[in-house]
């Protein structure tokens, strides 16, 4: 693999520690810093480096690839791979096999690598031991020093000289302009060998090791001083001595420049020291390192390094070749199982992730064993992690490559997975043995419907949108750059949708952008498309087949929408016949396919030629295979209770990758995510992902057939209702339906039901139009409706007739009603039984007969009504919405009641009769000619025509007031005392459309279809009766004031109460006359009532009031008791084409006759008897009696009662005379023969009409 090892100074692996790097000071400058002026040169200081490359053996430099390693070429080459503060010591241009002095960022580089091979030798340039000698002698051109060196131990040699100054004055300016000097070492070797170094390299270098000369001496210029100093200057040479050099040496240090003659040059040096070293003797076997060297001089600092490798060798596949380009494995032939016993450089991550799992130096092999892990997983995912995918430059590249620096303790399950995910992989225990699982292109292992899964199926979850990335951002260290960078895709549909959510991760061992991009788009695809998790419960047979990674096909009826999966009841080769047909849709159009699981666990798919009932027959040459022992496939039945799955184009099964197993007692748990097949090529070059038709619930689906509606009446909270009951067959494909519906041509109202029914409450008359779609799963409505109309009727149907209608009489006051109960519920919750009578015997009608007692509940079928003699009682059923029963019952009542002691009738009134007729008080009525009665009068007026000749009929001019009217009799009833008063009315009213009259009719009268014209239904018309205790004509003098609208009455001992009504005449100032209610009584001495206008009066003011009546009530038949009586006549409309006539109008007053006696007068005794004494007795009647009034039929005094008299104790002769006979009571006489007054003990009874009170 390739390996960039980024150094900072001081770092290194923490596992190993080798010496550290040291700085060796030349003479003379100590190490001292000095401030130097622009030109000058100083005294060099070099830095030495040992450093820790990687765990080895490792393959090396990348830029050396080729060249023989320990040679002078490779490790040149290979500085083209080693950075100092991100430079490269070589030009990345540099030829490798070629590379010149102009070829270096840096000068004086020295450098010697070791690969980490078990058997390498240690690093010369390192030293372990040091013994500096001085020599301080002066060097001149024609005496060289020489110095013998005798200890054979030594490794390396280093000469330090000094020079004085550097000085050369220019003699016009006086300025230091600096000289140069060449100088020369010389080793000469006990055995005549001599070694020369200068500036021209002219001579042999044998002394120094093979392979080293030009690391340590990078360039000639070294044996060249220039520059100029002032001040002393110290420069060192170091020269490694090989092995078996012929000791004692000479060594000789020289000047090949000529010494200077002239004063205004200075650059005389002396030898300083020699250093004899003995190198450090480590060769640190299996760790890559390198020793490194260079000028401080060149660096403010001590530099970053970073060596970019070949790194960690592995084994790899027998039948593997690496790709020396990128590091990819390639295949030839079959693998079986076996690796390489050699090591190979590669940047495959299975077989890198393989050598971490098995090595025990640096791995998990102190634990795990090459035995236990599935070297066949290993090798399927390393030909997936090497085909070449395009890199998106043009170019192509491994799909997966693992360049990673592993330096510091991690976990190792931490590190095991890290490594694991460069190549879409994890690591698992299963079976006795380590495996790999990949998320790559996977064949289904297995198959799953809802017979081998327990009762609670398959659950699905899906991850929240607001945690799916729309923009990922991978890191990875850029190779060109040497430094981290980032790549960033983003899913512009997800985030014009979601808006940005960025997620940034690291490409772990990732140097390839490309690379990254598609890890990026992986992660966006998974988080935007594979979102949903399922999980199930298997058996002990399944669970211990399915492993994490593997791909399974689950059918799912739920998902699905139909059932396609079972068990096998039985099976050949060829033929499979399954578990259940009446809940199967066993489809065998649109190229089927039949996949079962064989007896091995494995799946076997084939394609279906035909099905006929429960048997699955296979195509023509296809049959179920599995493999046998030796690896051939042969044709195999599968097992009975054996899963099989049938798909075709249209319908197909879910796939999913397992993440999970857990055992729970005798099941298995199993979580799995989507697997989406397709997805691979889409991320790696946008390939259109292929359609999967998972389910049918998405079909459009066929409307509903069999539609009907029925319309009915039901009862809640005591209020009828109707309901229209929409009903359809259920369509077991769809999920719902939708309902769209309007009323006569109306806008549509749309309802989402899941039901085959529809009811909507309170349903309208008219017709109702139905639009119904059949809704698939995802609620998409059918593409045609199912149309159908219905002509509602709502609660305008009328309801039915009252039936078997009967009279009972009660007495001469009342009789009883029966008939049916009506059927309808809009009569019987909320409805009515209108009971109307019309003193008319032939010919009455509903419309010209009035209430003879108010509307009754509609769920009663009898009742009281008052006697009317003579006449007709009508009835119908009106239900809650006011609409009548559209015929009626009638029954005529003549003279029915028994007889009863005679009646006086004291009043026989008929507004209708009187001449002119209805001469009472006219509120919006009228009486009209044309039709003989008092009807309602126009919402038109005269003065609002303009064209009198256009008028047709001056009664009946534009539309019925219907605000309605009233009439009040002309008379008021004065009984001149309270009395009981039997009143029965005379009321025949009828309805008409006073624009159809007969005499407005044109055409022909044989022509005519209708001499009744319509029925008018929508008026009506009530007698009331208003009543007092007191003289009707009663006038009180009082006094008033007003407040706003409150008039407040004064007048001592009023006797008035609340709710009476009272005329009120103002004599004096601004109020308005009228008929009050009295709405409160502050004290016994004032009553108020409220104005119409707001005024404000004095008190004082002057009115007069009449008697109190009580409010007008309904006049039904029967007794009041009262001294005055008014009557009025209210009329009403709701159509203004409709209007009532009333045709008589009037009443009947009658008193009955009575007897009284004695028995219980204040003047008798207990038996009844009075003492008349020896005078005129005068006696007064217990209660009065009506002897006539004036105003009445009956004269005042003309109905005397008739009185008996009873004498207890009369004697022979007696008699009695009676007298002054009134109302109240009689005188008597009772006197003997002679005349005279005698007291006897009488009794009474008088006889008359009437009892006063």
């Amino acid at each position: 693999m390739f390996k960039v090892a980024e150094i900072h100074p001081g770092a290194g692996r923490k596992e190993i520690q080798l010496n550290p790097f040291k700085w060796f000071n030349g003479g003379g400058g100590g190490g001292a810093k000095a401030t130097l002026i622009l030109d000058s040169i100083r005294s060099k200081q070099a830095l030495n480096l040992l450093e820790v490359i990687s765990e080895g053996e490792i393959e090396g430099f990348p830029s050396a690839a080729g060249l023989t390693k320990g040679t002078d070429a490779y490790s040149q080459a290979a500085l083209k791979d080693i950075f100092l503060s991100s430079t490269p010591i070589v030009r990345p241009s540099a030829d490798p096999s070629n590379i010149t002095e102009a070829d270096f960022n840096f000068k004086g580089i020295k450098f010697e690598p070791r690969f980490g091979t078990s058997d390498q030798t240690f690093i010369k340039a390192i030293s372990d031991i040091e013994n500096e000698e001085a020599v301080g002698v002066r060097v001149t051109n024609a005496s060289p020093v020489t110095r013998t060196i005798s200890d054979s131990n030594i490794d390396a040699i280093r000469v330090t000289i000094r020079f004085d100054a550097l000085v050369n004055i220019n003699e016009d300016d006086g300025k230091n302009i600096g000289t140069s000097v060449d100088v020369f070492i010389k080793i000469t070797e006990n055995d005549g060998t001599v070694s020369l170094f200068d500036k021209n390299q002219g001579g042999s270098t044998s002394i120094v090791p093979a392979g080293l000369f030009n690391q340590i001496f990078a360039n000639q210029s070294e044996f060249t001083i220039s520059g100029k100093s002032r001040n002393s200057y110290s420069r060192d040479f170091l020269i490694p001595i090989k092995d078996d050099a012929s000791f004692p040496l000479q060594v000789t240090v020289g000047r090949d420049s000529a010494d200077s003659t002239s004063e205004r040059i200075t650059d005389t040096f002396s030898w300083s020291s020699f250093t004899k070293i003995i190198d450090e003797q480590r060769p640190y076997p299996d760790i890559a390192h390198l020793y490194l060297r260079f000028d401080a001089e060149q660096f403010p600092t001590v530099p970053d390094r970073m060596y970019r490798i070949r790194g960690v060798k592995v084994k790899i596949p027998h039948n593997a070749t690496v790709d020396q380009t990128n590091g990819r494995l390639t295949y030839s032939g079959t693998f079986n199982g076996t690796l390489t016993t050699t090591t190979h450089w590669t940047s495959d991550p299975a077989w890198i992730l393989f050598d971490l799992l098995t090595n025990s130096r640096y791995g998990l092999g102190d634990h795990i064993t090459e035995a236990q892990l599935d070297k066949f997983a290993f090798f399927s995912a390393s030909n997936y992690c090497s085909e070449l995918v395009d890199d998106g430059d043009g170019g192509q590249e491994p799909r997966f490559s693992c360049n990673v620096v592993l330096q510091k303790r991690e976990d190792a399950f931490k590190t095991v997975m890290s490594l694991s995910s460069v190549m879409r992989g994890m690591t698992f225990w299963s079976a006795g043995s380590l495996t790999l699982s990949q998320d790559r292109p996977t064949d289904p292992s297995y198959l799953f419907n809802l017979s081998n899964v327990t009762a609670e199926g398959f659950i699905y979850s899906g991850t929240s949108l607001k945690t799916r990335s729309t923009v990922v951002s991978v890191s990875y260290f850029d190779m060109e750059n040497q430094e981290l960078n980032f790549e960033t895709v983003e899913d512009t549909t997800a985030k014009n949708k979601y808006g940005i959510i960025h997620k940034k991760i690291t490409g772990f061992a990732c140097t390839s952008r490309n690379q990254a991009r598609r890890l990026g788009r992986f992660i966006l695809f998974e988080e935007q498309n594979a979102t949903e998790t399922i999980s199930f419960a298997t058996g002990l047979a399944e669970g211990v087949i399915v492993r994490p990674g593997q791909v399974i096909e689950v059918s799912d009826p739920v998902k699905a929408g139909v059932r396609r999966g079972g068990r096998i009841s039985s099976a050949t080769t060829n033929t499979v016949t399954v578990d259940n047909t009446s809940d199967t849709d066993l489809d065998a159009t649109n190229s089927p396919t039949l996949s079962v699981i064989m007896p091995d666990g494995t799946v076997s798919t084939k394609n279906v030629d035909s099905i006929s009932g429960a048997v699955i027959t296979l195509a023509s040459g296809e049959n179920f295979q599995m493999k046998n022992s030796s690896g051939t496939l042969v044709d195999t039945a599968p097992n009975a209770n054996s899963v099989w799955i049938l798909e075709n184009t249209t319908l197909q099964t879910t796939q999913w990758r397992v993440v999970g197993i857990t055992e729970d007692k005798d099941n298995y748990a199993v979580t799995a995510t989507s697997y989406i097949e397709g997805k691979y090529a889409f991320i790696e070059d946008g390939s259109p992902l292929p359609v999967r038709n998972i389910t049918v619930l998405n079909e459009l689906v066929d409307p509903p057939n069999g539609v009907t509606a029925t319309e009915e009446f039901f009862v809640e909270n005591d209020k009828a209702r109707t309901r229209l009951n929409l009903d359809f067959n259920h369509n077991t494909q769809a999920s719902g339906y939708e309902i769209q519906f309007r009323v006569d041509d109306g806008n549509f109202t749309t309802v989402r039901t899941q039901s085959s029914e529809l009811e909507l409450l309170d349903s309208l008359q008219g017709r109702y139009e139905f639009r119904i779609f059949s809704l698939n799963s995802i609620f998409e409505p059918s593409s045609e409706p199912t149309s159908f109309t219905f002509d509602a009727l709502g609660k305008t149907a009328l309801p039915g007739n009252v039936q078997n209608l009967k009279i009972e009489p009660i007495s001469d006051q009342f009789v009883r009603l029966r008939f049916d109960k009506s059927v309808d519920p809009d009569v019987i919750h909320g409805g009515n039984v209108v009971v109307r009578s019309s003193n008319a015997t032939s010919g009455v009608t509903f419309t010209n007969a009035v209430d003879v007692i108010p509307a009754l509940p509609g769920a009663i079928n009898e009742t009281i009504v008052p006697n009317i003699v003579n006449g007709t009682y009508i009835l119908k059923f009106r239900d809650d919405g006011g609409r009548l029963s559209s015929g009626d019952a009638s029954i005529t009542m003549l003279q029915t009641v028994p007889n009863t002691l005679p009646k006086l009738t004291v009043l026989e009134d008929r507004e209708d009769q009187d001449s002119p007729p209805f001469q009472g008080t006219k509120v919006d009525c009228f009486f009209s000619d044309d039709v003989n009665g008092l009807v309602l009068g126009s919402l038109v007026t005269l003065d609002d025509e303009s064209d009198f000749d256009a008028i047709a009929d001056f009664d009946f001019i534009g539309a019925v007031d219907i605000t309605g009217g009233s009439y009040e009799f002309a008379n008021t009833l004065d009984l001149g005392g309270k009395q009981p008063l039997r009143l029965r009315r005379h009321f025949v009213t009828q309805g008409f459309y006073p624009n159809d009259l007969i005499d407005r009719r044109t055409a022909n009268v044989d022509t005519w279809t209708d001499f009744d014209a319509a029925t008018a239904f929508n008026v009506g018309a009530s007698l009331l009766v208003a009543t007092t205790d007191l003289d009707p004509d009663l006038s009180v003098s009082a006094t008033y004031g007003q407040s706003g609208t409150t008039i407040t009455i004064t007048k001592t001992s009023h006797g008035y109460s609340v709710g009476d009504f009272v005329v009120i005449d103002f004599t004096a100032g601004s109020a308005t006359d009228g008929n009050y209610e009295i709405i409160s009584v502050p004290s016994a001495n004032t009553f108020t009532v409220t104005s119409a206008t707001s005024a404000t009066i004095s008190s004082g003011t002057s009115c007069i009031y009449g008697a109190n009546f009580t409010q007008f009530n309904p006049f039904v038949n029967g007794s009041y008791v009262a001294r005055g009586f008014k009557f009025r006549c209210e009329m009403d409309s709701d159509d203004p084409a409709q209007s009532i006539e009333i045709d008589q109008l009037g009443f009947t007053a009658e008193i009955e006759s009575r007897t009284e006696t004695s028995l219980g007068n204040a003047g008798a005794s207990t038996g009844g008897f009075i003492a008349s004494g020896t005078s005129t007795k005068s006696v007064t009647f217990t209660n009065s009696f009506f002897t006539g009034q004036s105003g009445t039929s009956i004269a005042a005094n003309s109905v005397l009662p008739s009185i008996g008299i009873t004498i207890e104790n009369a004697q022979q002769g007696d008699f009695f005379t009676l007298s002054n006979i009134s109302q109240t009571g009689f005188d008597i006489d009772v006197k003997n023969s002679s005349g005279n007054n005698v007291d006897r003990n009488f009794k009474y009874a008088a006889t008359g009409f009437g009892r006063g009170s």
